[in-house]
């Protein structure tokens, strides 16, 4: 998921740009995918080995920090704040889905999922280097004593099945993931993503719900939108595999 930035000459504030519904499109006017751009020419990220994408994520959490700093500096979030338990815990979120891009684009040799791969690893890489940011901002640190989500509103607390936050996948199925090969590897990749994603957008919820601070919400909401049009894709190329999407979790 990407965090798009907009700047203006008048202002050394940069913030997140929600991504344009007017965005590229198809001979036939349908909406270009996000693992649509740049996959022209036989699936050119075939090029790419997985050292060029841990590069990437290093790249994407340096222009997060970046961008993290450039926010309006106001009175900072204390420790029990709505917003730094959603970044604390949105962190250790993204963080396994830039896991399970690096497992699904070295697992597979499908241009579309490694096209969808690298959009999830440099996007999130990007925003957990801004939430990181906040936090130094605002004073504390990115682990704390309360539970996670302990922040959210009351009647959206609803940890996963597995007992951990919405939509994560477990250590087994982590390494299932990795140690699978060909369709079945590129099924597993699609629905632990996808499910990962719809835990994702509850959360994003949650603190839409809760939150009034603007950097919070603004970035909160391109990353709803971000990860809203990547399920789509995913979920598309589920179907091109005959796979089916887990039940959330």
């Amino acid at each position: 998921m990407r965090t798009p930035t907009s700047t203006s000459a008048d202002s050394d504030v940069t913030e997140p740009v929600e991504p344009s519904d007017d965005g590229p499109s198809d001979a036939d006017g349908s909406d270009v995918g996000p693992s649509d751009a740049g996959m022209s020419g036989g699936g050119g990220w075939r090029r790419f080995g997985t050292a060029a994408l841990a590069l990437s994520v290093v790249v994407g959490l340096v222009l997060g920090y970046a961008l993290g700093w450039l926010t309006p500096r106001l009175t900072a979030p204390g420790e029990d704040s709505v917003e730094v338990g959603f970044a604390r815990d949105m962190i250790q979120h993204h963080a396994q889905a830039v896991d399970m891009g690096l497992a699904g684009f070295s697992g597979t040799e499908d241009s579309e999922l490694r096209g969808v791969a690298v959009d999830v690893i440099t996007g999130q890489s990007g925003e957990i280097g801004m939430m990181h940011t906040w936090l130094d901002e605002w004073g504390v640190g990115p682990n704390g004593s309360a539970p996670p989500m302990a922040w959210m509103p009351e009647g959206m607390r609803q940890p996963g099945s597995n007992g951990l936050m919405p939509g994560m996948a477990t250590t087994e199925e982590i390494e299932k993931l990795r140690t699978a090969t060909g369709r079945e590897h590129d099924i597993l990749f699609l629905q632990y993503m996808i499910r990962h994603h719809l835990g994702g957008v509850h959360m994003i919820d949650a603190v839409l719900a809760a939150s009034d601070r603007d950097e919070v919400v603004k970035a909160a909401r391109v990353m709803k939108n971000t990860q809203q049009k990547e399920m789509s894709v995913l979920r598309d190329a589920l179907a091109r595999l005959g796979g089916t999407p887990l039940p959330a979790n």
